[in-house]
């Protein structure tokens, strides 16, 4: 049986990995979860001991297949019950995250199983996550950022990579939801800010930095 802190450490190594090329650094995930990196340290010597993850001192970490397994489990969880939040309850999805973050760590497979039921097996979470599988497959999408479309193309929001509720808010502020079509009609040329053009009929401007957290199709 694993901590709380261990189950969200290995969701936040397997959050990292996906992000990036080879082992996960332990500054990284120092940075990540606001912590120590001797205290860092201490947790991944833990969790090797258990066999979830492969570290090496000065070498980073990457999960072992039974981490994974589980960091699956934990985030299949979580955006489950964002669904849930947001759909059943009326929460905004600019209000769920930390909520789910304490509901993941329920770990009642039939609780987990009856909730996908009563939801109709939803594939995605509000923020356009994919779900895993019950059997742990993480579905893969497809989709890029909007910061690698080209000037003229037309796109789809499916999805963002920044949960935080300020970001959330500074999208619903600039009337920027998922599912909704854009094309980006202008790039700046010095600071890379974007003007998009809403299939509803509004145009606004976006830095950079929320084009790069913005996930289209």
């Amino acid at each position: 049986m694993q901590s709380f802190t261990e189950e969200n450490y290995l969701k936040t190594i397997y959050y990292l990995a996906t992000r990036q090329e080879g082992e996960v650094s332990t500054n990284a995930l120092a940075e990540m979860t606001a912590t120590k990196a001797a205290s860092v340290t201490d947790m991944l010597r833990k969790l090797a001991d258990k066999q979830l993850i492969h570290y090496k001192k000065y070498q980073g970490v990457r999960l072992t297949d039974e981490g994974e397994r589980l960091a699956l489990q934990i985030i299949r969880r979580h955006r489950l019950w964002e669904v849930f939040l947001v759909e059943k309850l009326g929460f905004g999805w600019d209000e769920v995250h930390e909520i789910a973050e304490e509901l993941e760590h329920i770990r009642s497979e039939e609780l987990v199983s009856r909730l996908d039921t009563y939801l109709g097996h939803p594939q995605f979470d509000p923020h356009g996550d994919p779900i895993p599988t019950p059997a742990g497959q993480m579905p893969q999408t497809g989709y890029r950022k909007l910061s690698e479309v080209l000037t003229g193309q037309d796109v789809r929001l499916m999805g963002v990579l920044e949960h935080s509720t300020e970001f959330l808010q500074h999208l619903d502020h600039s009337q920027l939801t998922l599912g909704c079509s854009v094309t980006v009609t202008e790039i700046n040329a010095f600071d890379k800010s974007v003007l998009l053009q809403i299939a509803s009929g509004h145009t606004v401007f976006i830095s950079h930095e929320v084009a790069k957290n913005l996930l289209v199709n």
